[in-house]
């Protein structure tokens, strides 16, 4: 696919449309400016449709006040503010004999984004400071329109006739009901300083698209500047879950989660899969029944929204070497990641492959979770901007930003998400539904949870109005809700994160203090009790309960159990930023020798140190969580910020596997059967010693 790149055009406003107009869509090989000719006696207005070859990417500053035509047109703004001078490019038609009609109507405000209506296809987007928008079409089955080669049709809307409120929208009767591609070029106030980031030479991505349209193959260097776009399909039947189908409905004090990556789980060669599955929600589903041998009964599922794994290749820097292969950097929050699809099979079979794998995973007994990431996007900051939606849609909406107009950083990505500002709010909820009603997914993992917990100035909130919300809505009623208590700058939360009884949290104080107690800190054996039957100094207020203390000791992020106990420092310099990047506190010990080694006294020690770390975790009361890998014991060579490695750094290892499945791996699994078979480990209330003797005694527990 090739990037979009050249021309700028802002058209006027259109008079009102009858259901009649027709649009004239112009060959690609005649004229792409736009004409229109308006007949004021006539019933049915002829317009002509500009059809761009190239869309400047223009991400910096300086082409704010860019313009590509002397002819200019001052149109106020929607709020009674100076007007802005407009440019638009006139020039004759030349019509080729062939044209596309589209009907269109005024459309409605609601519901936001695309929808299927009795008179055709719905178009709507929220924007609340920009003075003129324009709905990009590429038609499928026309290979000289093909976006591909950069050609769009262009419907510049009305904001006397298509706009509710702040809402733009606009009704195309005759459009196809699915592989239409579609995006949005909006503009508004140029200033700056006041927070805005129009831009009219990009094509959006609408932030309610349900999927989205990119290169297709994972990690495609030769796509790496692919654009990215929304589209729809209102022409498939309804996925069939089945007619024995039902979910879960785990109670959370049984939960054990497995926090996992899709495509490193089966990526690697030694998966012995067909390539064509390898690293996609069908190959996940061929490795059930691992997860079911090893006894977990919850996945915990890296980012599976749609994001841009090849985001530090656009530019020369010291990250451009690598693919982001963890997903924590969101282009949209309604679909799928697309190239998680087998074979390069695009957003539709993303779509349907992820309802295949929610699916058999739920007939083996197994819930799903989304580590999901509202807190920024892959729009990064002001100095290297890559605007694909919230930014050139309503950056002043949709970002956090100071008094002078520049970009808050509370999640150390560039740019912070403006959670509760009331438009972002219903944004995200939204999109949360849409996961539960649409693909039955079982529960969230919010990341960087605390800048959920902040104003849209940035401070914090006592009762944030988003956190609640999400507590107390219906459809998310079922869903088990999981926050990390923490930001980037400070605001750290653990059991003290507004809860309404409903919210569980990563206990990052359970994770350190086990760490330290278990590789020998003196003075530990205290804090050590407590975290193990529950953490009830955190959590026994109100009605809260032990289950919500999510007990980890390795995650994602930081170092993997094997390399927890073979260092003492982190080894980054593969990531680019000499050895600068990741935490610098891992409560590690290397057992006497940093790294490999052929000791076979040291490698005992370490096996022993990771069963003791695995043991505690599984009969702590609360509920436990494990990394993918650490099964068998997984290293990634001291490297404990492997973000950027679609490699055998993170990729799951069968081989290995296969190799300790007498010994580390059959440990590990029974461990979790023994918990998963003693009723005292998952309780719904905190210890004391008469509950203990209670359960302990009729189920013949002797001391452990």
């Amino acid at each position: 696919m090739k990037a979009f790149e050249g021309t700028m055009m802002i058209h006027q406003p259109l008079p009102a449309l009858s259901n009649s107009t027709k649009l004239l869509l112009f060959a690609p090989t005649l004229s792409h400016k736009l004409y229109r000719s308006f007949s004021a006696a006539s019933p049915a207005h002829e317009m002509g449709l500009r059809l761009s070859k190239k869309v400047s990417r223009g991400n910096t500053p300086s082409n704010f006040n860019k313009t590509s035509s002397s002819v200019k047109h001052t149109t106020p703004s929607a709020y009674n503010q100076p007007t802005q001078e407009r440019v638009l490019e006139e020039e004759s038609p030349r019509v080729s004999e062939t044209t596309l009609p589209l009907k269109t109507s005024q459309g409605q405000a609601f519901p936001i984004g695309v929808s299927e209506v009795e008179n055709g296809i719905n178009f709507a987007i929220f924007s609340q400071h920009a003075t003129a928008v324009t709905l990009c079409l590429s038609l499928p089955k026309r290979e000289k329109l093909d976006w591909q080669d950069g050609g769009m049709i262009e419907l510049p809307l009305d904001p006397c006739v298509n706009k509710t409120g702040d809402i733009w929208h606009i009704c195309i009767e005759d459009l196809p009901r699915s592989e239409v591609l579609y995006g949005y070029r909006v503009d508004g106030p140029r200033d700056w300083h006041q927070g805005h980031r129009f831009d009219s030479s990009i094509v959006l991505i609408d932030p309610y698209a349900k999927l989205v349209e990119g290169r297709r193959h994972f990690g495609d260097a030769s796509a790496k500047l692919s654009k990215f776009l929304g589209t729809y399909d209102f022409e498939s039947l309804p996925f069939d879950w089945g007619d024995n189908y039902k979910l879960p409905n785990i109670p959370e004090k049984d939960l054990v989660i497995y926090e996992m990556n899709v495509r490193a789980f089966t990526g690697d060669e030694s998966s012995g899969l067909d390539p064509e599955i390898r690293g996609s929600y069908l190959g996940l589903i061929q490795k059930i029944p691992h997860l079911l041998e090893l006894g977990i009964n919850a996945v915990e599922l890296l980012p599976v929204f749609e994001f841009d794994e090849m985001e530090f290749q656009r530019r020369r820097n010291p990250r451009d070497h690598m693919v982001n292969t963890w997903g924590y950097s969101t282009i949209n929050f309604f679909s799928p990641m697309s190239r998680y699809a087998a074979g390069g099979g695009g957003p539709l079979k993303a779509s349907w492959e992820f309802k295949e794998m929610v699916k058999a995973l739920h007939g083996a007994g197994i819930e799903v979770i989304l580590d999901v990431v509202y807190n920024h996007t892959n729009e990064a900051d002001d100095a290297n901007p890559y605007t694909t939606s919230f930014r050139g849609i309503d950056n002043k909406v949709y970002y956090m930003v100071d008094g002078t107009g520049q970009l808050l950083n509370y999640a150390g990505c560039g740019n912070t998400l403006n959670c509760n500002h009331p438009v972002v709010m219903e944004l995200i909820l939204d999109s949360l539904r849409h996961w539960v009603v649409e693909y039955h997914v079982d529960g969230f993992r919010f990341d960087l949870a605390s800048v959920l917990c902040r104003g849209t100035d940035g401070s914090p909130l006592n009762a944030p109005p988003l956190i609640r919300a999400i507590a107390k809505d219906a459809i998310l009623s079922r869903c088990k809700i999981i926050a990390e208590p923490w930001d980037c700058r400070g605001l750290y939360l653990v059991g003290k994160f507004p809860n309404w009884d409903r919210w569980a949290e990563w206990n990052g104080k359970y994770r350190d203090d086990l760490r330290k107690f278990i590789k020998g800190d003196p003075g530990m054996k205290g804090i050590l009790a407590t975290r193990m039957s529950g953490s009830s100094d955190l959590y026994r207020v109100n009605k809260r309960k032990p289950y919500h203390s999510i007990n980890f000791i390795i995650a994602h992020d930081g170092f993997t159990l094997y390399d927890l106990v073979s260092y003492n420092y982190k080894h980054n310099e593969a990531n680019g930023e000499g050895g600068n990047d990741g935490c610098n506190d891992n409560f590690s010990w290397n057992c006497g020798f940093e790294g490999e080694t052929d000791d076979a006294s040291i490698k005992a020690l370490r096996s022993r140190q990771m069963k003791n770390f695995h043991l505690a975790l599984m009969v702590s009361q609360g509920t436990p969580m494990m990394l993918m890998g650490d099964e068998y014991g997984h290293t990634r060579y001291g490297n404990n910020n492997s973000y950027g490695h679609d490699t055998a750094i993170n990729n799951f290892q069968w081989g290995q596997l296969e190799t300790k499945k007498n010994s580390h791996y059959r440990f590990f699994s029974e461990v979790i059967k023994f918990r998963q078979s003693r009723r005292v480990f998952g309780r719904e209330d905190f210890l004391n010693i008469v509950n203990f003797l209670f359960f302990c005694i009729p189920n013949g527990m002797k001391f452990i």
